[in-house]
């Protein structure tokens, strides 16, 4: 407990700002892409850089793959 106290104050903000701007914008791009919003938005209040890494990997990456080859499988 004594290690937190020794944090200055503007990184905790800092921290905390970024916290809360990257579950916002999670939170924003999730639901316009028809994803579980509540979740992403949820985990990007928790932790930073894990959950907008594993978001635009899911999103822009693994999503579009599974359509396309989901399209491919039924030609």
């Amino acid at each position: 407990m004594n290690e937190l106290s020794q944090v200055p104050g503007w990184i905790i903000v800092l921290l905390a700002a970024i916290l809360l701007a990257q579950s916002i914008y999670l939170f924003i791009d999730a639901r316009k892409n028809g994803h579980a919003r509540w979740f992403w938005g949820v985990w990007g209040m928790l932790q930073t850089p894990m959950p907008i890494l594993s978001y635009l990997l899911w999103s822009r990456v693994v999503t579009p793959w599974m359509i396309k080859r989901r399209e491919n499988k039924w030609k």
